[in-house]
């Protein structure tokens, strides 16, 4: 009983891990939009930037924590870690100032994300 009450917070919390994630993401694209637009979007954008990358990082120890009690499936740590992946490149890429990667990435990226979120509930 009590195994079964840790693996529901565990997966609770890889929900609201990844719903946190998918917002800083979609905040990433309006925050870019006003980089075009404002002289106040790099700031928002760079904020967010380092948002986004703690809020991949906390994606896989919420996947950590989802998985190791509740003995599943070890893919959304898989999946997890891969994003975080592809958080570093996209925040290598930005700082690089390689937009012809930057941006489809961050489509990319964003899509998983959703993809993921509704995955899981």
């Amino acid at each position: 009983m009590a195994t079964q009450a840790t693996a529901q917070r565990g997966l609770s919390f890889l929900r609201v891990a990844i719903a946190l994630q998918t917002l800083t993401i979609f905040f990433q694209a309006v925050s870019a939009g006003l980089l075009l637009t404002s002289s106040h979007g790099e700031t928002l954008h760079s904020a967010g930037a380092r948002v986004m990358f703690g809020a991949s990082v906390l994606y896989v120890l919420a996947a950590v924590l989802a998985w190791k009690p509740g003995g599943g499936s070890p893919r959304p740590v898989w999946q997890a870690a891969g994003f975080l992946a592809l958080a570093s490149v996209q925040v290598v890429l930005g700082i690089a100032h390689v937009p012809s990667i930057h941006l489809p990435l961050g489509v990319l990226m964003f899509g998983l994300s959703v993809l993921a979120l509704a995955r899981e509930l």
